[in-house]
């Protein structure tokens, strides 16, 4: 409400500024053990927030991160992240969310979960944004005859089922990437801190924690 208040005392026509106003809504899930089906407590969840630049000549550009947020699991496997309303700059427009959820010893989203499988980044905001458990569909990737191919499928809304690795090649092959460049370790200090307790187990040296001071 107070940055439309704002932008309604630019002298300029309400029409012209949409698409400063960048808001997502509010995010939820459960993360659950893909064998077991009971819930990982302490699980980082990251929410990565898009935008795209406007494009007026030639080249453009990418999406760029404009925030990043964070939080952990409860004890019974669930996240919830607030929703986010900000002003983007002029030559930007609102893009997608992605996700990151990771927990040591466990395979990450949005790469190696079991479920749900070949959800397209697109959908993640929309997948995460539902009811958690109520149901519906979404074009997933899936494995043909003639290579990958998108198709409507079942899915339950923010349910994530993360498989158990059980060996040290499994967890060094599938440790989860860190959002950036050019975007600050302190508003992702747990997947930080997680991914460097995940490599001082495989025996790699910790050099994410280094750049945190």
């Amino acid at each position: 409400v107070i940055i439309i208040n704002c932008l309604s005392l630019i002298p300029t026509p309400s029409h012209a500024l949409w698409w400063m106003v960048y808001h997502k809504p509010a995010f939820k899930g459960k993360v659950i053990d893909a064998e077991t089906k009971k819930p990982i407590e302490g699980a980082v969840v990251v929410a990565i927030y898009y935008a795209d630049p406007i494009i007026s000549g030639p080249g453009g550009g990418s999406a760029f991160i404009i925030n990043i947020k964070e939080t952990l699991t409860d004890k019974n496997g669930e996240f919830y992240i607030s929703s986010y309303t900000t002003i983007t700059n002029p030559n930007a427009m609102e893009s997608d969310v992605e996700f990151i959820i990771f927990k040591p010893g466990y395979g990450s989203f949005p790469n190696y979960q079991k479920t749900p499988s070949g959800l397209k980044p697109v959908d993640q905001q929309i997948f995460f944004s539902k009811e958690i458990g109520s149901k519906g569909e979404l074009e997933m990737w899936i494995k043909g005859e003639n290579g990958s191919e998108l198709k409507k499928l079942k899915v339950t809304f923010g349910i994530i089922e993360l498989p158990k690795l059980k060996t040290r090649e499994e967890r060094k092959e599938k440790l989860p990437f860190i959002p950036g460049p050019g975007i600050s370790f302190k508003k992702m200090e747990n997947l930080v801190k997680a991914i460097n307790e995940e490599e001082i187990y495989l025996g790699l040296a910790p050099t994410k924690e280094q750049r945190m001071k």
